[in-house]
């Protein structure tokens, strides 16, 4: 499609168990309109290219830094890179032997990635799976994304978008929807001053946008599914659950998801040179089954079923 915006992909994972039923492939594309402070896949924050270095992988070869005309690399670096000399010309990756520098997005046609996922399609028809839009936030691309979306309903595959939210409402309903059999949709704080402290914007847009999906989804052409991260002393608080709860219930929303906290993200930070949030760097720790089953509680008191990923 002549004109329209061109996303950046991070990766095509295949076999995933994580992302919607049955098994399916993720397309996860770069770029989202939140800066959450505990974002998982912080690679996927920003919508231009990136270098990654991984310490662990580092073999100590010193190939790249004879390599680096700027002068970028250096071991007495904490972070081995000075991103602000760095102008990323990757000539450091592509000597790297083991692959300690990585370069973190690409650009990928619809027709690209249609035939990477498409040839797993005997594994969606077995097992209820299909393909998975993540990021970052695929609605970022509207044009792109319905373009990609509606070859996969072409080739009689299941469709699922995961959202923030933070969308425009009638480019998502005109381009994605229409071509969309799930959608997980984030609900991560109610309190709109919360929100845009800890994920850089206000919410109103988001609620907004999921009172509008839910009326929608009655119809039964998709099935929406609304999911919090439990992210600990931010998300998990009984205020921000009972306040997300009584949302959905007052709409008559029946299920909704909570979404464990996994702290196995903070080493992607350090590869990207970014710097994590004092309030959230205490938060490497597991989240006790008890205060899992606290958080379900909410929720169930309230009539909504929830899965617990």
């Amino acid at each position: 499609m002549k004109g329209m915006k061109q996303p950046l992909i991070l990766e095509i994972k295949g076999n995933s168990l994580d992302d919607g039923p049955g098994i399916r492939s993720v397309v996860f594309f770069k770029g989202c309109p939140l800066s959450c402070v505990w974002c998982h896949n912080p690679e996927s924050k920003k919508t231009v290219t990136e270098i990654s270095f991984s310490a662990r992988d580092c073999i100590g070869c010193e190939t790249c830094l004879k390599v680096c005309k700027k002068q970028a690399l250096s071991k007495s670096n904490p972070h081995y890179i000075d991103r602000d000399k760095c102008d990323l010309c990757f000539e450091c990756v592509e000597v790297c032997p083991a692959k300690a520098l990585t370069r973190v997005g690409k650009e990928m046609t619809v027709d690209e990635i249609i035939n990477r996922v498409a040839s797993d399609k005997p594994f969606y028809n077995v097992s209820g799976g299909g393909v998975t839009l993540s990021g970052g936030e695929a609605t970022l691309f509207p044009e792109f994304v319905g373009e990609l979306l509606k070859r996969l309903k072409e080739n009689e595959i299941n469709t699922l978008v995961e959202t923030c939210g933070q969308f425009n409402f009638e480019d998502f309903k005109k381009h994605i929807l229409p071509f969309t059999d799930m959608i997980y949709y984030d609900l991560k704080l109610f309190d709109s001053r919360l929100h845009k402290k800890y994920c850089g914007t206000t919410n109103e847009n988001i609620l907004e946008n999921f009172e509008k999906l839910f009326r929608l989804s009655q119809k039964g052409d998709f099935i929406l599914l609304p999911r919090t991260p439990l992210i600990p002393n931010i998300t998990d608080t009984d205020e921000n659950l009972i306040s997300i709860a009584d949302f959905l219930k007052n709409l008559g929303v029946k299920r909704s998801e909570l979404l464990s906290y996994n702290p196995t993200w903070f080493e992607k930070n350090q590869k990207l040179g970014i710097l994590v949030d004092e309030e959230i760097s205490e938060t490497e720790k597991w989240q006790a089954q008890e205060k899992i089953a606290h958080c379900e509680k909410i929720y169930t008191d309230r009539g909504i079923k929830v899965r617990q990923e």
